[in-house]
């Protein structure tokens, strides 16, 4: 296995200088969510986000609250896995001055709208995820889902440079412990915190124009272990930083080396490989059983991603040796090709 060292950051630190470049002592991962994402000027290049996912026992739940710089984009969808109903509600405000994004990862953010509401409120080591859309699949969708961040759990928090000027801060935060309610019309979907877990992507940074990116990741709980898989690829490769890493029972193993991620775009369908560029220490299969497909396309903006899910197959070596077996592990991978 080839351990390659990055750098840690472990005091708080501001993502940007005073003119709002990168600041060179935020590069690096942290632990905890120390870096304030202090991001200003770059017009219209900035990029800001709160992504959430809830994996529950019958369905993937999904909200969020996005910043384009010259837009807000929010959107909500769900997956029911048995039937595979899926669908997915999105609202575009251009401007979207009304919508402040926050610069510490566990801060509250909302955006409300007469066709759809989202709120998350983080108070105390927990965030309420409330989400109210009159207009849902014809149906009034209601989710009120109280997430867990337990105490001493640790979190992915990476800055991506690729100069002072463009950058990235990521946060990926895992096996976070859900419980609640999804009401979509007449059915009603329960979580419990014994099964049911949120992934948290928090993004904000200067993006180039044209962008490609790989995220795969999941958050189950195999044989009485919570355990997290967080892999990206394309956009990080060359950077000295990834974004990967495993969380088992909320400690984090940061994986330096960059992972290839194998597939078929004629066809997304198709068994995923995901794999270390120069090792053994990562070698997992995707099989997918369903592909969500979302395209913007208004001239000077587009984007396309094909998000699967399905489930994770393979091994992962350990710093100490050990093996970590992965068997239909209940996951998510895509692949997003921006142009904004």
């Amino acid at each position: 296995m080839r351990l390659i060292a990055e750098r840690e950051v472990t005091v708080p630190t501001p993502l940007c200088d005073k003119k709002g470049n990168l600041n060179p002592a935020a590069i690096g991962f942290a632990r905890r969510p120390l870096i304030d994402c202090n991001v200003t000027g770059h017009y219209l290049r900035k990029k800001k986000w709160n992504y959430w996912c809830v994996y529950g026992e019958d369905i993937l739940f999904s909200a969020t609250i996005s910043h384009l710089d010259y837009a807000a984009v929010c959107f909500v969808y769900f997956l029911e896995y048995e039937t595979q109903r899926y669908f997915e509600k999105t609202i575009t405000v251009p401007l979207g001055t009304s919508v402040k994004m926050p610069t510490q990862v566990l801060e509250s953010v909302q955006f409300v709208h007469d066709e759809l509401n989202i709120r998350f409120t983080y108070n105390n080591g927990t965030t309420q995820l409330s989400v109210s859309i009159p207009d849902f699949d014809n149906e009034h969708l209601q989710a009120d889902l109280t997430i867990q961040h337990p105490q001493h759990d640790e979190s992915l928090n990476v800055v991506i440079p690729w100069s002072r000027q463009i950058f990235q801060f990521t946060a990926k935060h895992h096996t976070l412990p859900t419980s609640g309610t999804v009401q979509i019309g007449q059915r009603g979907y329960s979580f419990n915190t014994e099964e049911c877990f949120a992934v948290l992507d928090y993004g904000r940074g200067v993006w180039p124009r044209k962008a490609t990116w790989n995220w795969g990741m999941a958050s189950q709980r195999i044989r009485g272990r919570r355990i997290g898989l967080n892999f990206g690829g394309q956009w990080t490769d060359g950077t000295g930083m990834t974004e990967n890493a495993i969380f088992i029972d909320g400690k984090m193993t940061k994986i330096g080396e960059d992972v290839a991620f194998t597939y078929n775009r004629a066809n997304f369908m198709q068994p995923w490989a995901i794999h270390s560029k120069s090792s053994n220490q990562v070698n997992l299969t995707f099989t997918p059983f369903f592909e969500r497909i979302a395209k913007t396309d208004v001239k000077l903006v587009t984007s396309e991603v094909h998000q699967l899910v399905g489930y994770y197959h393979g091994t992962i070596a350990l710093p100490d040796g050990k093996i970590l077996t992965i068997q239909q592990m209940l996951g998510c991978i895509e692949e997003h090709v921006a142009k904004w």
